[in-house]
Order: structure tokens, then sequence, then C-alpha cells
């Protein structure tokens, strides 16, 4: 599986992209013999929304045949907000495999 990250007002280190890679490569287990074509992955720092504290984004698209699948949360964490993603992403490839 290609996975692409992009940031948005955020700098990418690459522990932050380490990371992020190795959430996506779980998805692997759960996709099976499944062969996802492209996994998008967009981390972001949401300003002017709160008064006090910053939110993350993580948005995950994830191209399935016949299918896109994509997930969106925010967090106060960048890493809680890749981690839920992550789960999401989880729970929806079930259900997409369940549907096959």
């Amino acid at each position: 599986m290609k996975i692409r990250i992009l940031g948005t007002k955020i700098d990418l280190t690459t522990e932050l992209k380490d990371y992020i890679q190795e959430k996506m490569d779980m998805l692997e287990k759960y996709l099976g013999d499944i062969e996802a074509t492209n996994c998008d992955v967009e981390v972001a720092l949401i300003k002017g929304r709160v008064k006090h504290g910053e939110i993350y984004k993580a948005e995950v698209n994830l191209e399935l045949p016949g299918s896109l699948l994509r997930v969106k949360k925010e967090e106060e964490s960048l890493y809680k907000a890749i981690d839920k993603v992550k789960d999401h992403l989880v729970r929806s490839i079930k259900r997409y495999k369940e549907k096959k």
C-alpha cells in the first residue's frame, strides 16, 4: 500500500512520519487479501477554533476496490487524533469486508 503523508500548518518530522507509517501499516493486517490502491494521510493544526490550546486534525482517505473509506478526527493531541483515525478505519474496513 502506497501512503502519501501531507502536513498542513505543521512540520512533518521524521518521527511523526514514522509514527503515521507504523499506524497505517497496521491496517494491512485487517485488509487481508484486499489490495488498497492508495492511502492519503493529512495531519493539520487547526487554529482559531478554541480559546485555549490547539486542535489537531488527522484525515485518511483509503481507496479500496469499488469504495473510498474516509475518516477524519480532531483532537487536542496529534498522536491521539492519529490513533483514533486508525481505530475508526479498522471498523470501516471490517464493515467493508462484511459487505463484500
